[in-house]
């Protein structure tokens, strides 16, 4: 499991609850798809015309239902977007800062809807996906049977925290985690508590690896130090979970050093190469869509919320919960500049990573390819340099 997704055990309590409540057979309640609204869009310039490049509906899988860290793909959906509560997908044109590309985009939900499979698992499953959203620790953890190419992330720096009651722990620091001798509890399946030990951050004994995504534990032993994610926790813990309703304190893993690039865009492998002229023209765009999202999320944030909103099975999230997110994306610069464009790659980061990272996921039975090249698991050729945050 991902480092940025295993939130998914927390909020599958919620959506077993929400199944049992409101579920029903496909015989009772067949296909619920939203009707779409009436809207004439102009076209977009030729440089961004992709009908005859890409397929006619582009799908894409996302590692969980929607949500603001998956913003950029969301703000490439059109106004005649449709919601389909059978197969979780939302579909609409495949637009470009507003403008008809030639082709639509369906984005469909990830988690129970995919049994909590990996999205690149299910990319090898299900020959429909054209692209699925997957982390850069499970792009290196899956490179040896399904191997996936990231080809521009979303999000440019990892949004994994642990976080604490900044009551009991008054002036804590992720570099002081040792010294505090707090017990940090974590999912087994984590990449990131391997990472910490062998890099000295924390002490073996810390290690609690029992978490299940309840905020039973947090809320009964405020002494503690919890995984947590920066785009989502530290307002549900405030707003949303009553039992505790005030703030927590948190680090960024990534000040650390544990960076993998989050929310990459990915092809099979054995795809690239057939899809490489769609991409060509397909990554500046969202590129350019991740950049319009994080600088103005408003309209974004309202979509993502309604998509939420019209299928009573996702997880409540709230247009409140969205626009903090998507201001967290910013003012924690997960979505940012880095070395002058959004949504590109390092060549130096990516082999910094991979290198660390490949003998820990090894070690813990991930199938990893023995001899990967970090830079083929990153393709960094379809980014262009010139788009970034202004």
């Amino acid at each position: 499991m991902s480092p940025f997704h295993a939130r998914l055990a927390r909020r599958a309590a919620t959506l077993a609850t929400a199944l049992t409540a409101g579920a029903c057979t496909l015989t009772a309640c067949g296909s619920s798809t939203t009707p779409a609204p009436a809207v004439s869009l102009a076209p977009a310039p030729a440089a961004q015309r992709l009908a005859g490049l890409c397929p006619g509906t582009l799908t894409v899988q996302l590692q969980w239902q929607p949500q603001a860290d998956m913003g950029g793909m969301f703000q490439l959906l059109g106004p005649d977007y449709t919601v389909d509560t059978t197969t979780k997908s939302v579909t609409g044109t495949l637009v470009a800062q507003g403008k008809d590309t030639g082709i639509k985009l369906r984005l469909k939900s990830g988690g129970s809807a995919i049994g909590f499979q990996s999205v690149a698992s299910q990319m090898y499953v299900d020959s429909s996906i054209d692209l699925g959203l997957v982390h850069g620790d499970q792009i290196v953890a899956a490179s040896s049977d399904q191997r996936v190419v990231g080809v521009t992330p979303l999000l440019t720096h990892n949004p994994a925290i642990l976080m604490w009651d900044p009551a009991k722990h008054p002036g804590l620091t992720l570099r002081g985690l040792a010294a505090s001798h707090a017990t940090v509890v974590v999912s087994k399946e984590q990449t990131f508590p391997t990472w910490l030990l062998a890099k000295g951050y924390v002490k073996n004994s810390q290690l609690d690896t029992s978490y299940d995504g309840s905020p039973a534990r947090f809320v009964g032993d405020s002494s503690i130090v919890q995984q947590g994610y920066a785009d989502a926790e530290p307002w549900e813990y405030e707003h949303s979970i009553s039992a505790w309703n005030k703030p927590v304190a948190h680090g960024l893993l990534s000040e650390l050093g544990f960076d993998p690039y989050a929310s990459n865009v990915s092809v099979r492998a054995d795809r690239l190469a057939q899809l490489t002229p769609c991409l060509k023209k397909l990554v500046p765009i969202v590129q350019q869509a991740d950049a319009d999202f994080v600088t103005s999320p408003t309209a974004t944030d309202k979509l993502i919320a309604d998509v939420v909103a019209k299928d009573p099975t996702y997880s409540t999230y709230s247009l409140a919960e969205a626009e903090y997110a998507s201001g967290v994306l910013k003012s924690e610069n997960l979505i940012a500049n880095e070395n002058g464009s959004v949504g590109t790659y390092d060549p130096a980061r990516v082999r910094a990573f991979v290198t660390d990272l490949a003998p820990l996921l090894a070690a813990q039975g991930a199938k990893v390819d023995p001899k990967l090249d970090p830079a083929a698991l990153f393709d960094s050729r379809f980014g262009d340099r010139s788009i970034g945050l202004r």
